[in-house]
């Protein structure tokens, strides 16, 4: 009985000090795609529904970028794949340019297990580091599961009112707003991370899937502690550093010279809409 106990406890502190092992020396790269669904309305007076389509279809290809998130138990890097398709979606038709860009396109963000982040951020030709805190999400998790790839995933959510900034074509000065934001996530505890894609964090399990306002993020392929190439985390470090609050009034005064340059002329029906929130 001695000689089974004793067995047993070591299996026990052998099992315990590889969990512990494992959790230490955890990395991985998990690669994501986004998909966009949105539309674009106009005067029908102005443009055909032909044209319009083909404007929508262009924009929502250009908008499917591929991003990676490399991870540690602690720490991970989320970035966008270069490629020639990097940058704002733009399409043209009769005189009417559209351009849609994605919050954060072409950054890399730096983030931890507490909130902490880095963001490099261009603006205007200017680079700038985003130094702050995030809040944590108060997730509220569902009983609902379902496969993503070869891991079965938790369904996640949360609801939450934001204030934003407005400015349209015919306005002089920014509008405050409220937008709700919901968020719809799918995690896996089978990756027993607290990491997700860009600022999504605080989940029991790396974060497959983000549905976001019509935005959906998912992700396709996952390495875990890959040997060839080891996952290696970089602080982003360019750019003039300041908080999330400053860095938005830099936004803001960059879209209203934006707004002033393409402003439309009485008549000709052109109008462009510049949000900013959270």
């Amino acid at each position: 009985m001695k000689r089974t106990i004793a067995f047993l406890s070591l299996l026990l502190f052998l099992g315990t000090g590889l969990q512990a092992a494992f959790a230490q020396g955890f990395t991985g790269r998990a690669y994501y795609k986004s998909t966009s669904q949105f539309s674009i309305k106009m005067d029908s007076t102005k443009m055909a529904p032909e044209q319009m389509a083909q404007i929508q279809a262009s924009l929502k290809k250009q908008m499917e970028q591929n991003y990676t998130l490399s991870f540690t138990q602690t720490e991970s890097i989320w970035k966008q794949d270069a490629s020639l398709g990097s940058g704002p979606a733009t399409a043209s038709s009769g005189g009417a340019v559209f351009m849609v860009a994605s919050s954060g396109e072409g950054s890399t963000l730096y983030k931890n297990v507490t909130g902490n982040y880095l963001q490099e951020q261009e603006m205007m030709g200017k680079e700038y580091l985003i130094k702050d805190k995030a809040e944590p999400f108060e997730w509220e998790l569902s009983e609902e599961t379902k496969k993503i790839g070869n891991y079965t995933a938790q369904k996640a959510s949360f609801t939450k009112i934001v204030d934003s900034r407005q400015f349209s074509t015919g306005m002089t000065e920014m509008e405050n707003v409220k937008d709700t934001i919901q968020v719809t996530v799918w995690f896996t505890p089978e990756i027993p991370v607290s990491h997700g894609p860009e600022y999504y964090f605080g989940l029991p399990g790396l974060i497959l899937e983000v549905q976001n306002q019509g935005r959906t993020l998912i992700c396709e392929k996952i390495e875990l502690n890959p040997s060839a190439d080891p996952v290696v985390i970089e602080r982003p470090s360019k750019g003039k550093e300041m908080t999330q609050a400053e860095f938005r009034v830099v936004q803001e005064e960059g879209m209203k010279q934006m707004m002033n340059r393409y402003q439309g002329k009485p008549g000709e029906g052109a109008t462009m809409q510049i949000r900013i929130g959270n």
